[in-house]
């Protein structure tokens, strides 16, 4: 095996590197289509890059047409490949704007070129939101008709034409590709019936898990199909639902904490299966973490934004977090306002990683692609999430996306719970409180009141902030320290008095709430104004956090780390819960013992005011692409364990977060902290 290599590539603005023939063109809405489309076709399909040519003329009567991107025969020579008639699929790419309908570059415009070229019996049609796939056949009366498929052959042949896809066909989702199935999956739901936006997402979501509880049932045929027979009929549509149907039956029996046992899926035959021909080539359960994450969240963000102050917190700076809080497989995590559950699954994978870098040095990597060692491995992360994993939120729709969440990265939605968190806790409804209390695996009416919150080892979390949303409730008011009016004595030094404030952000709240929640030398990551940290006004928090916990870190990051949603200025502070030994020590001794405290500005956070991504550039200003090449271990058609050589190409995203989790956890070193 030859080693993984890089090369870096050098674009300039404005431009884009060909993923097939390198040529360099326009940055343009349809180039990103194609783009995607050429990626798909090499590192899915399998075609040869030599297979392929981009932007070939078809010679159509008396005028010559340009064709997106053709496929020809493998092992064609040059000359061969100059004849039209040599090729056997012909794909048509257009930006989202432009409609399948369209007169000149819809549907329409490609069955003209499919025709044109003899032998050419496949070809597809797509505007990164609906795709059409045809295959060119001669029907009984010797006329040339255009049957519409699921989707065009791979490089080996194989079709869904007849049968139900095997196992070891369905392929790990590569890139944007998964976006653009989720995004033509959304819009087949909005286009076939009608529903809003809200509506439609947890109809796809239903979709999603009866995909993940199939491929669960590796042991069974696959059922999550359509032929494509089946989907241009009305009794094979009726056919594909009442199988996904039943699927949706297991679903509701494994995840009664989302599903009502009397929900069902409330969209039409025809639609379903149009999702499941989207869907079914795909294996969802191993296709990698960041690029599910990725899709569902823009999908959720799309769909499910709130007015509570909630703005979700970008990937990068979630990871850079939870790199540098570090928690353990043995350790009880919790994001206290968990909106769509991103905190809770990025900690949750960081330990997943841990846990296959360690079977993969017991048993070997190709242990990992092992039937019953995935099933163990499966089982060991869902009683990990069942154990040590729980987020908080208001919102009941955040939560049921959260609980979807966890399920579709790593088999186990934790213990994810509708709660507003700044209740008191007898306030809490008494069904919510016995859950929590038996995940705690803690006697009934342990939870009593604030003072007895204290079970989590590691917080990380993104409070909702604003003034738009002040807590003004006395019972709410009165848990907390922080809600009281401080002054300052003769000393300058600063103590609590009797008198509640009449209205208090949310943000201030919920900091008190997460040290409340963390155990003694419990460790948390809060995502913060920067007022809190540098308001003359709000120096009485300051004092409080100072005495009740060790200021690890402060991150600053950038002013766009939240745009183009939120244009607050924040920084994630890591604190270190101090024991009660601790404060009562240095209450006597009235002194504070000293330690250092890392600090760092984020300058680059990878994307700017409107949330385009923002690329590294050579000192032209010229974008710099790398090119990886690297071997990828899969199973072929036989089930045999085989090696490909993969070359992806990609923008260096300008994202300094990627670096300080290492710099660090060398600073924690040389401090001595352990964890």
């Amino acid at each position: 095996m030859s080693d993984n290599s890089n090369i870096i590539i050098i674009i300039p603005e404005g431009k884009i590197r060909d993923y097939v023939d390198g040529t360099i063109r326009q940055d343009t809405p349809e180039e990103y289509v194609r783009q995607t489309v050429e990626k798909r076709l090499i590192n899915e399909h399998k075609y040869l890059k030599e297979q392929i040519k981009v932007e070939y003329n078809v010679q159509m009567g008396t005028a010559r047409k340009r064709a997106d991107i053709v496929i020809f025969p493998e092992g064609m020579t040059d000359e061969e490949k100059k004849n039209q008639h040599n090729i056997c699929i012909i794909i048509e790419c257009k930006k989202e704007a432009v409609k399948p309908t369209d007169k000149d570059n819809g549907i329409e415009q490609l069955k003209a070129y499919m025709s044109a070229c003899v032998n050419c019996e496949w070809g597809m049609w797509t505007n990164g939101l609906h795709k059409t796939v045809y295959r060119k056949v001669v029907d009984e009366h010797r006329k040339t008709v255009f049957e519409e498929c699921n989707d065009i052959p791979s490089a080996d042949g194989t079709t869904d034409e007849q049968e139900r896809p095997i196992r070891n066909t369905l392929i790990k989702a590569y890139e944007d590709n998964l976006l653009f199935t989720f995004k033509t999956c959304h819009n087949i739901i909005y286009v076939n019936e009608g529903l809003q936006k809200q509506p439609a997402f947890f109809e796809f979501l239903k979709i999603i898990f009866c995909k993940i509880q199939d491929e669960r049932n590796f042991l069974s045929l696959i059922e999550f199909y359509t032929t494509s027979k089946e989907r241009n009929y009305k009794d094979g549509q009726a056919s594909v639902y009442n199988r996904i149907a039943r699927i949706f039956e297991e679903v509701k029996e494994k995840h009664g904490q989302i599903f009502d046992a009397n929900d069902e899926i409330k969209l039409h035959p025809r639609t379903v299966t149009y999702l499941v021909a989207e869907l079914q080539k795909y294996v969802l359960l191993y296709t990698d973490i960041d690029i599910k994450g990725k899709a569902y969240e823009e999908l959720v963000g799309a769909n499910l934004r709130g007015d509570r102050g909630e703005f979700f917190t970008p990937r990068n700076v979630m990871k850079m977090a939870v790199d540098m809080i570090n928690p353990k497989e043995t350790e009880r995590v919790l994001d206290s306002s968990c909106g769509t559950g991103g905190f809770v699954v990025t900690a949750m994978n960081l330990v997943i990683n841990k846990i296959t870098k360690q079977l993969e040095e017991q048993y070997g990597k190709e242990a990992m692609l092992d039937a019953d060692v995935r099933k163990i491995f499966n089982e060991q992360i869902s009683e990990i999430a069942k154990k040590n994993y729980f987020g908080f939120d208001i919102n009941p729709d955040l939560v049921k996306a959260s609980k979807m969440n966890m399920v579709m990265n790593n088999d186990g939605s934790g213990n994810i719970l509708q709660l507003n968190t700044l209740l008191p806790p007898q306030e809490w409804p008494e069904e919510t409180r016995m859950q929590l209390e038996k995940a705690l695996r803690l006697g009934k009416g342990a939870i009593r009141n604030y003072k007895t919150l204290d079970h989590f080892d590691v917080i990380v979390t993104n409070p909702p902030f604003g003034s738009k949303i002040p807590i003004k409730d006395q019972q709410i008011l009165e848990q907390f320290d922080l809600a009281h009016i401080w002054n300052k004595d003769e000393s300058g030094n600063w103590y609590k008095t009797e008198r509640l404030q009449s209205s208090v952000p949310p943000e201030q709240l919920f900091i008190e709430r997460i040290i409340q929640f963390l155990k003694e030398s419990g460790r948390a990551a809060i995502v913060l104004p920067d007022s809190i940290l540098g308001s003359p006004g709000l120096e009485y928090i300051r004092h409080w956090l100072i005495k009740k916990t060790k200021i690890i870190a402060s991150v600053d990051l950038h002013a766009d780390a939240f745009q183009p949603r939120n244009g607050t200025q924040c920084s994630i502070l890591f604190l270190q819960k101090k024991t009660q030994k601790e404060i009562d020590e240095e209450e006597k001794t009235r002194q504070m013992i000293s330690y250092d405290i890392f600090m760092t500005m984020i300058d680059h956070i990878g994307h700017d005011k409107r949330g385009a991504k923002i690329f590294k550039r050579d000192e032209k200003g010229n974008v710099i692409m790398l090119e990886k090449e690297q071997d990828v271990r899969e199973k072929d058609i036989e089930g045999h364990l085989v090696f490909r050589r993969e070359v992806t190409q990609e923008k260096i995203v300008n994202d300094q977060t990627i670096h300080v989790a290492g710099v660090f956890k060398k600073w924690k070193i040389k401090q001595g902290i352990s964890w």
